[in-house]
């Protein structure tokens, strides 16, 4: 349970006001693609874990903040996927007091993530376990499954009201702050780019859901929150244009994705055609070699192709291969 203590590990972390942090996870080495929360409330809170091989930056990150390991509360992920969870299970055996929450769809890979390591694996190979590392399991008892919604006590009357939020993952939920309006939207909003302000889908296999997903931003819109905080990366107070944005790129991206079915492109040509075609959509970013490259390693085209093509396989006469195998892996520096 000490291994961590006294790591010298620098840290960036981000006051936001009303004792809400942002912790700057450095996931595959690169700053300021992954994010985590803190809400440093009676019973402090953390949003996100990053993944395994983040924990240490994590556990700095709360030191930081005066959070000890008698004192973490509750451990809550968005969704399971590893840049959001996998750091679970190293979090819960330093911090021995806090509860791990996720949605009931995703609880129980908390507890044996024997099948997500697997399927990660699968489609990504053993480079999961070299750049992200081993989801560790949480014993059962610490661990807390929520229906479609739930409140979430963070002390003195203040909660995270949990809302369930599918479409990028079967077991995502959306998590609003009653005290500020702050809603935590995971990936369900896609990718937010701050250096360029540019959003982009997140439409990674097995689980994308073109309806579900435009459903699950209509949700989030009609919570009326006063900021959007991705987990990739950061606050946005731009609400409803953001959101709007969020539901266009999707569409897009699956209308180029179809066409690149009908015209029996592989994967390879498939990305450079989706990567010419919206050229001009993400100009600000193009230019900016920097942040082109943290966030293609975070959320590559290859694997937003390779997802969008498995549910248009659910819902169009014609299954499509791309070649999956080809879809690009993350990467660290």
């Amino acid at each position: 349970m000490d291994k961590y203590r006294g790591c010298a590990v620098e840290v960036t972390v981000t006051d936001l006001g009303n004792d809400l942090f942002q912790i700057d996870t450095e996931q595959s080495g690169y700053k300021g693609i992954t994010a985590g929360y803190l809400i440093r409330s009676s019973k402090p809170t953390l949003i996100e874990t990053g993944t395994a091989s983040s924990a240490p930056i994590v556990i700095a990150a709360l030191e930081k903040l005066e959070i000890f390991p008698k004192d973490l509360a509750t451990i809550v992920v968005t969704h399971v996927h590893l840049d959001h969870a996998g750091g679970a299970g190293h979090l819960t055996s330093h911090y021995p007091h806090a509860e791990l929450i996720a949605h009931e769809r995703g609880a129980k890979h908390l507890v044996d993530p024997t099948k997500l390591m697997n399927s990660a694996r699968r489609v990504f190979g053993s480079i999961i376990d070299d750049v992200m590392g081993a989801l560790l399991p949480t014993p059962v008892e610490r661990v807390r499954s929520l229906g479609d919604t739930a409140a979430i006590d963070l002390g003195d009357g203040r909660t995270l009201n949990s809302y369930y939020a599918p479409g990028h993952a079967s077991h995502h939920v959306g998590l609003l702050d009653s005290a500020t309006g702050d809603l935590f939207v995971g990936d369900a909003a896609g990718v937010y780019i701050p250096d360029t302000d540019t959003v982009k889908p997140a439409t990674p296999p097995p689980d994308f859901d073109l309806d579900i997903a435009l459903n699950t931003i209509d949700t989030f819109e009609n919570l009326k929150p006063t900021r959007l905080l991705f987990s990739h990366y950061g606050p946005v107070s731009k609400i409803d244009e953001t959101l709007d944005r969020s539901r266009e790129e999707l569409r897009v991206w699956v209308e180029l994705v179809r066409e690149a079915r009908n015209t029996r492109l592989d994967l390879d040509h498939a990305i450079s055609m989706i990567i010419e075609r919206t050229r001009d959509r993400y100009a600000s970013l193009l230019a900016d070699v920097s942040a082109l490259e943290r966030f293609e390693a975070l959320s590559s085209t290859g694997a937003n192709i390779v997802g969008i093509n498995r549910w248009l396989d659910k819902v169009e006469a014609n299954p499509y291969d791309f070649g999956d195998a080809a879809a690009s892996a993350p990467k660290h520096k």
